[in-house]
């Protein structure tokens, strides 16, 4: 069984995320999109609602699981039993980070393999933070993110009104 692991913070959860998942799913038998808890950021959303969104998002996808972890990304897709890394790329400045992201995975495990998958052009610019930012500032993210993620930054985030 071929099975990989797509990491990430989803924060919110946006529809560029969204686009790689769909089209990962469609690389392995089993896609598992894991929340990363970085102690060191402070998230809008806990990692139980980013897996809840996650879930809720990819529902229809026969061969996805949701999960969360901490820690080393190669012991956690080891742990897995995984093979592959999968990477959502939208700039070259992501290219450069997740290049040198990927050489580190595969010294520390030469057995994994990271794929990376170029967003579709229309979510090039896309981040969450930048979703957050709009959002918070009362502009229109429904393009953005899914019905359910909007309405979760509703109840989240107090909107700024000029």
């Amino acid at each position: 069984m071929r099975i990989a692991v797509y990491p990430g913070s989803f924060d919110p959860l946006t529809k560029g995320h969204l686009d790689v998942i769909v089209r990962a799913a469609k690389q392995f038998d089993k896609l598992i999109v894991s929340v990363v808890r970085n102690p060191s950021k402070s998230p809008l959303f806990s990692v139980s609602e980013r897996v809840d969104i996650i879930e809720h998002a990819t529902k229809d996808i026969p061969n996805i699981e949701v999960s969360h972890f901490e820690g080393l990304l190669t012991s956690y897709v080891a742990g897995k039993g995984a093979q592959a890394i999968v990477k959502g790329l939208r700039a070259i400045t992501d290219f450069e980070y997740e290049f040198q992201m990927a050489l580190m995975n595969r010294q520390l495990n030469p057995d994994i393999e990271t794929m990376f998958l170029m967003t579709h052009s229309k979510y090039a610019y896309l981040s969450s933070s930048m979703v957050k930012e709009v959002f918070k500032l009362g502009g229109d993210v429904s393009e953005l993110v899914i019905p359910y993620v909007c309405k979760k930054l509703s109840q989240k985030v107090k909107v700024v009104n000029n």
